[in-house]
């Protein structure tokens, strides 16, 4: 059997669902390319996509709800200068593509209405392969949907009789994506996500605690085994019965150690959004201006790595087509850079990092983190949280706010322990972590040789628009953060 090129197979599939049901060509992708181009724009492009998603859940033991949707549409950007223009339909007739071609063409300033060359011809994104391009909702058929619910609440109450409540939601979704710019290139995706979400209630003398597990990436639902079904459900029973036991925890400047993997999510929000182009362009983020500069400690090197294979927030390309990258952002504590999408990067003079993200074909491309991470160090865990004399040591986080601008952030720590001379006294309740971004970094002592990646569950929003993402980090200790508390 010969195979196609996988840049020509997406866009095959792509070309089959999103252009020839509704008589498109790469001619019509190019005459409306053109009428943008009639005049002046520093950038043009078409992003065209269509989108199924299915999802179920289970709660007090019953499958009580199920859902599916389609959408598709196509978005028409013109830029020029720092100005944007963009019109998008869910018509996907080359009427309505000329319509929104020309409605955007009014990006143009007054007198600049001379016509120059037109669009190049087409070429060919370059080729890569992270994920398999299937259909994640035909690979489990509804039964065996309902059935793997149904498992998740067995396991669940199996494992302590003080489990009250089971709630389980498994979705899939089956994205394609095209991406026609004014240079030429032609570029597509096939994006399988899929993931699965256990919430548990643990009640005792009256107490109720909450616990949560799951994870899910760019693959089939096959994905879900009986071991990785356990592992998620162990989670989250074992910290809603570690809740159960918390006591309220002392405030004030402490040392705090963080945990590896998901706890990435504080540098996420922290520095991560920081380090996008478009903060740093204006001038905003508290990072701007800073290349070349000390940001944090020695022995802190953080990326952002849009390339790893089946990783919620990888991509083959990014939604401006241009391919993801393994972008180191601070090396040993130094900043080397920021994320970029085209406009930004082209009114810095530097290159796109392949971070161009949207939510969809009705909103504008921005600069936004793939999967963003820092690299282990030489610390053994252990020995880290026995270093602890008085402190924190956090292990998951809910939510959490960060002023770009001033770098401050709050987390508030959803599984944490109360550690005196280097032994963990007890789990504590109602942990807020306060602190500066930048700050912090600075403070990092010790760095542990146990990196993990979340096991997929992170969706990060920006000016309204929301994109899956993964985080990671080893175990981190950083001095004198102030925690907040409730004793």
């Amino acid at each position: 059997m010969i195979s196609r090129e996988p840049t020509l197979e997406r866009l095959a599939i792509a070309q089959a669902l999103m252009l020839e049901p509704f008589g498109l060509d790469d001619a019509a992708l190019s005459r409306a390319l053109a009428t943008i181009r009639e005049h002046r724009v520093d950038d043009a492009d078409l992003y065209f996509e269509t989108t199924r998603h299915e999802g179920w859940s289970l709660e007090e033991g019953i499958v009580k709800s199920g859902s599916f949707s389609i959408d598709q549409g196509v978005g028409v950007r013109a830029v020029a200068g720092e100005r944007t223009a963009f019109a998008y339909s869910d018509d996907l007739s080359e009427a309505s593509l000329m319509d929104a071609a020309r409605t955007v063409r009014t990006i143009a300033a007054a007198g600049q209405d001379r016509r120059i060359r037109l669009e190049r011809a087409p070429k060919v994104a370059g080729s890569r392969v992270l994920y398999a391009p299937l259909d994640p909702i035909a690979t489990l058929d509804s039964a065996q949907k309902v059935a793997l619910l149904e498992k998740v609440e067995r396991l669940a109450r199996a494992k302590d009789p003080r489990i009250a409540q089971v709630m389980a939601g498994v979705a899939a979704e089956y994205d394609v994506v095209l991406v026609a710019r004014a240079d030429g290139t032609r570029a597509a995706d096939v994006r399988p996500l899929v993931r699965l979400n256990v919430t548990v209630i643990a009640e005792q003398d009256g107490r109720r605690e909450v616990g949560t597990g799951g994870g899910g990436g760019r693959f089939g639902l096959g994905y879900f085994s009986d071991e990785v079904i356990a592992g998620y459900v162990d989670h989250a029973v074992n910290a809603a019965l570690t809740n159960l036991e918390s006591r309220p925890v002392p405030a004030g400047e402490m040392t705090v150690v963080l945990g590896p993997g998901w706890p990435g999510v504080l540098l996420h929000e922290a520095v991560g959004h920081g380090l996008e182009g478009d903060f740093n362009r204006r001038g905003s983020s508290t990072f701007a201006g800073r290349i070349g500069q000390r940001v944090a400690a020695k022995g802190v090197t953080v990326l952002d790595d849009g390339t790893l294979a089946d990783r919620r927030g990888s991509l083959n390309v990014d939604d401006e087509g241009h391919a993801t990258q393994r972008n180191v952002l601070i090396e040993d504590g130094i900043l080397r850079g920021y994320i970029q999408d085209s406009l930004n990067a082209r009114l810095m003079g530097v290159k796109p990092t392949g971070n161009g993200r949207r939510e969809s074909y009705a909103h504008v491309p921005m600069p936004r983190m793939t999967n963003t991470y820092m690299l282990g160090g030489a610390s053994d865990p252990a020995e880290i949280i026995a270093s602890i004399k008085r402190g924190l040591y956090a292990t998951n986080f809910g939510g959490g706010q960060v002023d770009i601008t001033s770098g401050k952030f709050v987390f508030s720590a959803s599984e944490a322990f109360w550690v005196e001379n280097g032994k963990i006294q007890y789990p504590v309740k109602g942990a807020t972590i306060i602190g500066n971004g930048p700050d912090a970094l600075t403070r990092v002592s010790l760095i542990g040789n146990d990196m993990q990646l979340d096991t997929g569950v992170g969706v990060c929003g920006k000016d309204g628009q929301s994109v899956p993402v993964g985080v990671g980090q080893p175990t981190l200790r950083i001095d004198r953060l102030t925690v907040g508390g409730t004793a």
